[in-house]
């Protein structure tokens, strides 16, 4: 059994939508989650696997609601490198910042030692709709590895 903490980026709360399909997936492979919509390093594991769901807010910027979070890790930039993380980036290609917004915390985590666990998903809403499908899809295709 895992322990994944699911760190949240939404604004009219696809995202959340996505992260609460893929804990109750993961709770069926009795795995222990827990959702943050607003993150704080001080609720979150370390040593836990950090799955980020998060659309792109604007041009390019991370919803409001993980924003502090983000500068959090900016400002405090703790030791994380005992952190494993995936990323599940929701985004709509007609706009040139095609699910940029995440990429802007993982490079931060990435900078405080975090490692990558499995390749990111990039969910196209013009192209998926419904994107906890292909959100679920992914994760079944690596949950055996925790």
């Amino acid at each position: 059994m895992a322990k994944i903490e699911l760190l949240v980026g939404t604004t009219l709360g696809s995202a959340e939508y996505v992260a609460d399909e893929l804990a109750a997936q993961l709770e069926a492979g009795d795995h222990e989650t827990q959702v943050h919509l607003t993150p704080e390093l001080s609720d979150i594991d370390p040593k836990s696997l950090w799955l980020i769901v998060s659309s792109t807010h604007g041009a390019g910027d991370l919803p409001d609601n993980i924003q502090p979070f983000f500068e959090e890790i900016e400002a405090k930039k703790p030791d994380l490198s005992r952190t494993k993380f995936a990323l599940c980036a929701i985004g709509d290609s007609s706009y040139d910042t095609f699910c940029q917004g995440p990429e802007k915390l993982v490079e931060a985590i990435e900078n405080c030692g975090a490692q990558v666990y499995v390749d990111k998903i990039q969910i196209d809403v013009q192209y998926d709709p419904i994107p906890e499908e292909p959100a679920q899809a992914w994760l079944s295709s690596w949950q055996d590895l925790l």
